[in-house]
């Protein structure tokens, strides 16, 4: 495994996913953080975006998922964007996905909710 990475830190999309009714009716800002490890010495020393991971792609992965369908738990949202970038990017060995609700519409006071996963290549 390399101990390279890339990372997309707080992508920002308005989403409906969530389990309470409001979060589903109303929507509600979420953050995404993506980290890429994969070796990036070859890219680097040829200065080359074709041996790397455009973030630019990889962010359309990312909102792919955010944009897409429904769904009620951020460990789910956390997967299924794992899933999509391993599956697009030969080069990515893992990658670590952090999905967070900065505000959820809760009864209670804190600074938010996050969900984090790491998916390595099998």
């Amino acid at each position: 495994m390399s101990q390279d990475s890339l990372t997309l830190s707080r992508l920002r999309f308005f989403a409906h996913h969530g389990v309470l009714p409001a979060e589903t009716a109303h929507g509600q800002i979420f953050e995404v953080t993506v980290r890429l490890e994969l070796p990036l010495a070859e890219a680097a020393r040829a200065d080359d975006l074709t041996k790397t991971v455009d973030y630019q792609a990889a962010y359309e992965v990312v909102r792919g998922v955010m944009e897409g369908p429904q769904m009620k738990l951020a460990e789910t949202l956390a997967e299924v964007i794992a899933t999509a970038l391993l599956r697009e990017f030969a080069r990515v060995e893992a990658v670590e996905i952090e999905v967070i609700k900065p505000q959820p519409p809760v009864a209670f006071a804190f600074a938010g909710f996050f969900a984090k996963i790491r998916r390595a290549r099998k």
